[in-house]
This record gives C-alpha cells, sequence and structure tokens, in this order.
C-alpha cells in the first residue's frame, strides 16, 4: 500500500503544485510535469451503503424477532453482526442530522423536527458550518456521493424553490446527487420529489404501478451501476433513506393481504409471541423482561369489538409496508452484489429512526392529519369500517393505533418521541462488511448511537476528522468509532454516556446504567396537559441485568439516581439542550417558535406557473378570514382548471374553474367537502375572479361564509362548516394555474388541472382585508414594489 500523498485534515485538501524546471518551451525535451491524478480517498476505502428506514421499533422486523417478514435483513445480518443496544434519538430529523454529522441532535440545531424549530441554538434546525457533515467529508476526500429518499434537514423557511440550499443534500449537505423528498414523509403514491434542487415529478402514476420505495430503489441502482461502470477505482457513499414505514402506510394491497388473519389476537398477544421469539432467536438476553402495558394504552380486550377488523387491517398494512420496504433494499443489495464489490462494502442497515410511532391515536386514523389537527373525533369507528378495504391504498393517508406502535417495541416500554425509554431510541441494527468483520451471524451488545456511524465510516474509510472544512474550524465530532466492535465481540464498550432528550422526555445513560423520566405522551400532539419539568417522576435502572428497563431502582438506589440526574443537566448544558421545550403543537405556528419565516404580512403575490411552494412558504390562512383574488383572462367558450390550489385530497382548498363558472372548494381532511360555485360562467375577456371567506371566530378550526365574485360583483355564496386549524398537509403544496400532487376536489385530477385561460396574477390576504371585493391594478402593483 502505498503512502497517502495527502493532508487531509484541511478541505477541500489544499493543491500544492511540485517543484521542478519550467521550461520556455513546451517541445523541450526536458519538459515534464507529474501525471494529473483524479482525487481518491485512501487505498482500500470502503464503499459505504447506509440505510436508514423510518419508524420501525425494535421489535417489528423479523430479523430482531418481529412479525413483519424482512429477509433481507435476515441475509445480511447472517453474514454479519447484529447491534441490539444501537440507538437514535427518538424522532426522525434529530436522529438523522445527528448521525449524517457525528454529533448530537442539539450541537447539530436539531432538537425537534424542522418544523417545530425555534430561535433557540439547540432547536433551530440550523446546522452550524463548524459541523461539516459526513458526505462532505467523504466527497472532499473523493468519495462519489448520492442520496435517494427522505431529507427532514432542511429548515422550513429554507424549504422554498428559491432555497437558499445550504442545507439541501445536493449542495451543503454534502451529496453530488440526490433524488427524493424533503420533509418528514410523503404520499408514497403520488409524492412530491426533488432531483437535486429541482422539482419533479413521479415517472409513473399509482394507476400505473408507481411506488415511491421502488422509484428510490430504481435511482439507486441506476446510480451505483453507473458510478461502477464509469469509476470502478473509486469508492462510493451512497444513503438509501425511503420514506417507508412513516405513516401513511402506503403499500400494495397483495403485500398487506399476505398477512390476512395474522393479528387477530390482537397486540398484547403479538408483543409476547415477539418476545418469545427475540429470545429464542438471541437477539434479547435470556434473563431480559417483557415490560407491561402502560395504563395510557387500552389493552386489546378493553378495544370496540366493531372497531377490530380496522385494527388488524391496520396492522397488516404495516406488516406488508415493511416487507415492501425490505423487498427493494435487497435490490439495492444485490445491485451492489452483482457488481462485485459487495465484499469491500460497509453496509449499514438502521431498522428505524426512532422506535415505532404512536402519533396514529388509540384508533388507528384513515388520515394522520385529522389528529395533527385535533381533529380525530371526525373518524368515527363507523367512518374507520367504512374504509377498512381502502388502509394503505391511494385513497388514504392512514396509520395505525398506538396499541400496535408499542406492541412493535416489545420488549421496551414506551414509543418514538419518548427519549427518556428504550422504547423510542432503541433501534436493531445490522452491519455487514465482509473485508472487515470476520464473524458471520454475530451480535454485539455494546452501547452505541446514531452518532457513532459517521466517526466509523472515516475510520473504516482511513480518513482524519477534518480540522478545517471550506476555511471553517470544525468542532470534534461527539460519536465514537465502532469499529473496534467489529472483530472484538467481548471488548469494552467505549461509548459509555450519552444524554437523550425529546419534549422533555428525557435520559441518560452512563457506563450502563440509565437515569430516565417521561415527561409526555407522544399521541397527544394538542392539548393535554404536562407536568413542570421539577415534577417529573424519575427511574433507575442497571443495564448490565436489566436489558429492557423493566426493574425500576429509584426507591433503592436514590443516591445514584441524584448523580445521573446532576449528568444530564451537565450534558444538557454542555450540548445546547437547554432550555428544555415541551411544546408540540404551539411550535408549529412560527411567531409562536421565534423562527424565522419567508414571508412576512398578511398579503402575498403569486404568479402562473409557480408550484410545489410548501405550506411554510404561502402565508396561513388558517382560523381567520381570508380572500383570494385572481386576474384571468378567459377565451371564448370559457376556461376550466385551477386558479391556485393548497392541499391536496386529504386536505386543502382550491379556487379553480369547473364548466366555466368559478367555484370555490375547502375539503376539511379528505372527509368533509365544502363548496361554493358561482351562479354563471367567468366572462370572456379580462376579469378579477375572488373568493372571499369571513371567518366566524370564537376558537380554532370555525368555519364561516364564502362569497364568490367577479370584478368585485358577487355571483355566488356557501359556507364552510368548519377549517383545518393547524396544518393542511405535510407533504402537499401550492400551485397556480394548476395542482400537483393529489387534487383537493374530485372536480379534476393533476393532470387534468392546468387553467385554459391565462392567469396574470394571484394575491393571497389574510386577516383584515379593506378591499372593496375588487384590486386596483395600481394598488397591487404598490404591494408588489412594497415587498421588494
Amino acid at each position: 500500500m502505498k503512502p497517502d500523498r495527502h493532508a487531509r485534515t484541511m478541505l477541500p485538501i489544499p493543491d500544492r503544485p511540485a517543484p521542478g524546471l519550467t521550461t520556455y518551451d513546451a517541445k523541450d525535451p526536458n519538459t515534464a510535469y507529474p501525471p494529473i491524478e483524479p482525487l481518491m480517498p485512501p487505498d482500500g476505502a470502503p464503499n459505504v451503503l447506509v440505510i436508514l428506514l423510518d419508524d420501525v421499533g425494535f421489535g417489528a422486523s423479523s430479523a430482531f424477532g418481529g412479525p413483519c417478514a424482512t429477509p433481507n435483513a435476515e441475509r445480511l445480518a447472517a453474514s454479519g453482526l447484529k447491534y441490539n443496544r444501537f440507538h437514535t434519538t427518538a424522532l426522525c430529523a434529530p436522529t438523522r442530522q445527528a448521525m449524517l454529522t457525528g454529533r448530537n441532535h442539539h450541537s447539530v440545531g436539531m432538537g425537534s423536527i424542522t418544523e417545530t424549530a425555534t430561535s433557540a441554538p439547540g432547536n433551530s434546525s440550523l446546522r452550524p458550518n463548524t459541523k461539516a457533515p459526513l458526505a462532505m467529508t467523504l466527497k472532499l476526500n473523493g468519495y462519489s456521493t448520492a442520496q435517494f429518499g427522505k431529507c427532514h434537514e432542511v429548515p422550513v423557511w429554507q424549504s422554498s424553490p428559491m432555497g437558499p440550499f445550504d442545507a439541501w443534500p445536493s449542495a451543503g449537505g454534502g451529496f453530488e446527487t440526490f433524488y427524493g423528498f424533503i420533509g418528514g414523509e410523503n404520499n408514497q403514491w403520488e409524492p412530491a420529489l426533488y432531483e437535486g434542487t429541482t422539482p419533479v415529478e413521479p415517472p409513473a402514476t399509482a394507476e400505473e404501478g408507481y411506488h415511491l420505495t421502488e422509484d428510490l430503489a430504481d435511482h439507486a441502482v441506476s446510480w451505483i451501476r453507473s458510478q461502477k461502470s464509469l469509476m470502478p477505482d473509486k469508492p462510493f457513499f451512497v444513503y438509501f433513506a425511503p420514506g417507508a414505514t412513516h405513516a401513511p402506510h402506503h403499500v400494495p394491497k397483495e403485500w398487506a393481504d399476505k398477512y390476512a388473519g395474522r393479528f387477530a389476537e390482537g397486540w398484547d398477544v403479538q408483543r409476547e409471541k415477539t418476545f418469545a421469539r427475540q429470545k429464542e432467536l438471541g437477539v434479547i438476553p435470556a434473563d431480559a423482561e417483557l415490560t407491561p402495558r402502560h395504563a395510557e394504552i387500552p389493552a386489546w380486550d378493553d378495544m370496540p369489538e366493531q372497531l377490530k377488523p380496522v385494527l388488524e387491517r391496520e396492522m397488516e398494512v404495516y406488516a406488508g409496508f415493511l416487507e415492501h420496504t425490505d423487498h427493494h433494499v435487497g435490490r439495492v443489495i444485490d445491485a451492489i452484489d452483482d457488481l462485485g464489490v459487495l465484499e469491500n462494502t460497509l453496509i449499514y442497515y438502521i431498522i428505524g429512526d426512532n422506535g415505532a410511532s404512536a402519533e396514529g391515536t388509540l384508533n388507528g386514523a384513515f388520515n394522520e392529519m385529522a389528529n395533527f389537527n385535533g381533529m380525530a373525533a371526525l373518524e368515527t369507528p363507523e367512518f374507520m369500517r367504512s374504509k377498512v378495504d381502502e388502509f394503505g391504498s391511494p385513497s388514504s393517508y392512514n396509520h395505525y393505533a398506538v396499541g400496535w406502535a408499542w406492541s412493535m417495541n416489545a420488549p421496551f416500554q414506551w414509543t418514538k418521541q419518548v427519549a427518556s425509554h428504550w422504547g423510542g431510541t432503541r433501534n436493531g441494527t445490522i452491519v455487514h462488511w465482509p473485508n472487515g468483520i470476520d464473524e458471520q451471524g454475530g451480535l454485539r451488545s455494546q452501547f452505541t448511537h446514531c452518532i457513532d456511524v459517521a466517526p466509523t465510516v472515516l475510520e473504516a474509510a482511513g480518513l482524519p476528522e477534518p480540522t478545517m472544512v471550506n476555511g471553517v474550524q470544525q468542532s470534534p465530532m461527539e460519536g465514537t468509532s465502532m469499529l473496534y466492535s467489529f472483530r472484538e465481540p467481548d471488548a469494552p464498550e467505549r461509548h459509555e454516556l450519552q444524554y437523550f432528550e425529546m419534549f422533555g422526555n428525557r435520559g441518560i445513560y452512563f457506563k450502563g446504567w440509565s437515569a430516565v423520566t417521561k415527561h409526555r405522551t407522544p399521541w397527544e400532539l394538542v392539548g393535554g396537559t404536562v407536568p413542570a419539568f421539577d415534577d417529573d417522576v424519575w427511574e433507575l435502572y442497571d443495564g448490565s441485568v436489566d436489558f429492557s428497563q423493566a426493574r425500576d431502582l429509584s426507591a433503592e438506589q436514590p443516591d445514584r439516581l441524584h448523580e445521573l440526574q446532576r449528568l444530564w443537566l451537565i450534558e444538557a448544558v454542555k450540548y445546547n439542550v437547554l432550555p428544555i421545550d415541551d411544546r408540540t403543537g404551539d411550535r408549529l405556528n412560527a411567531e409562536l417558535a421565534g423562527r424565522p419565516t419567508l414571508v412576512h404580512g398578511n398579503s402575498q403575490l403569486l404568479y402562473p406557473g409557480m408550484g410545489r411552494l410548501s405550506e411554510n412558504s404561502v402565508i396561513s390562512i388558517k382560523n381567520k378570514s381570508f380572500s383570494v383574488t385572481a386576474e384571468v383572462e378567459v377565451p371564448d367558450g370559457g376556461a376550466n382548471g385551477v386558479i391556485i390550489a393548497q392541499g391536496g385530497r386529504f386536505g386543502g382548498w382550491s379556487l379553480y374553474a369547473s364548466g366555466g363558472a368559478a367555484k370555490f372548494v375547502y375539503n376539511v381532511l379528505g372527509i368533509q367537502e365544502f363548496a361554493t360555485t358561482a351562479e354563471r360562467p367567468i366572462p370572456s375577456g379580462k376579469h378579477q375572479v375572488r373568493v372571499e371567506f369571513a371567518y366566524d371566530g370564537g376558537g380554532l378550526a370555525r368555519g364561516g361564509d364564502v362569497t364568490l365574485y367577479y370584478d368585485g360583483e358577487a355571483v355566488g355564496s356557501g359556507r364552510v362548516g368548519a377549517t383545518q386549524p393547524m396544518i393542511f398537509s405535510a407533504d402537499e403544496t401550492t400551485d397556480v394555474g394548476y395542482e400537483s400532487g393529489t387534487a383537493v376536489s374530485p372536480d379534476y385530477t393533476p393532470q387534468s388541472s392546468r387553467f385554459t385561460g391565462r392567469i396574470g396574477w394571484v394575491q393571497i390576504d389574510a386577516g383584515v382585508d379593506d378591499h372593496d371585493h375588487f384590486i386596483d391594478p395600481e394598488e397591487r402593483l404598490r404591494v408588489a414594489m412594497a415587498r421588494q
């Protein structure tokens, strides 16, 4: 192995011209220069594939004893290693930013998800430039880099088509190629996709057999093949992060049907079956205990009989979803194997970025946005039964019940968001690297954490942590390389201290012991009461003899508990955890949270062709009166199509022309639709079409009166009975002159939504509106100039 000629602690590696003779004439026989060589990492540096699934509990995958078949995870584990004490942060964006940087989530500003960011440094969603991501380090050392799937690390005010793109994967994130989506979740049938920073449409429709996970695998396989065809000597770093199995649980029906009848005994019995299987596989110690169900989680036997067929179907759909995901992960692994480079590819298969999600309410959800809006009561048992055959289909935006999430986290307590307990943070992980791991089918039980992945990759590649990246001095990584455990199954663990915190749920791990306190319940997203932080009840566990946190020793060893509580506070100060912020729904409001907003004031001017505008890129019209005014030019014969739409099938509103007449539809969660239609068509020529909504007031989610106008003249009126108070959609957008994604109204499809006339401009006014049902063109111009 030849010595590495590069000084790699400063990135980009400085160009250092070689001294030597410079001739006057290039034809001089003494003219000679060293060959131009492409930048490469040190000899022997492996390819790297990091697979990160979404919202999968420790007890879900068959590789760790669960009921959901994951044969590719099992296959990888049979020739690699299982880690049964690998930990995440309890929530998706924090885990991802922590893993991609090798730093704790509050250290990189991701104390929670981007949608609930605040102005506090630990919760700002802004990664400091002193903490460069792993992909950037690898790229600047000669790796080819690509990401496929979910990116939930972009601050919401930077997610518009205008950026800035510093936090996007293919810009500041260090990935040369990105194909996927920005945000926490996406419709698997009709996703909002980006290639780099450019919005793109899916290559097919759900009716044509499209599914996001398959599409992501197609792109990953194609990219890996191309990379090895064109750069066979250059290693790659691929980050494969499908949106699965985050809600909505979307999967082809035949995959869900494979599990028909498998969950008829309910979540309590399933949890016991999983626990027995885990012991049989040896993925938990023989003396591990199955933790009991908490009072907040109902027993299966206490659930209404009429609802049980729906509850069964929820779990069948989820199980099919996870198996389907593993199938397509297997396609990516097979592509690497077919190229003959699997032996020197370091693979992390992390089965979940947190515990299983309990955000689907006690009954589950046909549209999970109902719970995020505090409107879950709209989904009555009768409604759920009427939809049972549609769960997982394109007409659903579904989630499973809290009891299933708890069951999928066996043998641990609690679920996603609960950072205090292992049910929220312990995820089964598989590591495979034939050139670096001798043992096949081994088990490792050292304490490890997602911040350990980046330092492990660097050590495996023979690369130092950079001290300078793009001219900025770097702070040290906070994780610990796991490489020492690859060939030493009984090596003492090196990651001995780790804090946890999410929405006030907090804990500390130190040398086998954990002190924890569960502060708030994850499915109470809106409303609910939480205790004062000083009133939280702490628990104490000895992990050396209690794998599952089943025996609370706080009463027996109060002094040890107090020591660990103080240690948590010290770590919290060190890593920007303070102030603790247990707000959830309130933080969706940027003004209350204290984060920047892209759009200011109460008026916004939009133009034709603008689209894929996230909810944070458009002024909010929720819980207030508003108007939408559009200048349109209608051809002879009339016009049809969308003037402007926000949201989609599962919640939103649209102003469009149907049969030549203006129509306004407000869609509440796909459950209730309120339509107002003009009495006559829009005349040909240039006109203003306007809708005014007069909010009833008196609280959140109220209804209001609707009036339609042509050029200031009322042409129709109607009523909206209720509105969505918090969020329309996690993935649908605002579009002018057409509608992407799914359609707000069944009157049209996205493919047929384009407005057949011409749109000059669209103005949204939220709150107080002193216009006399018509916007003077000169006034509109003044508004536009004032916004510049």
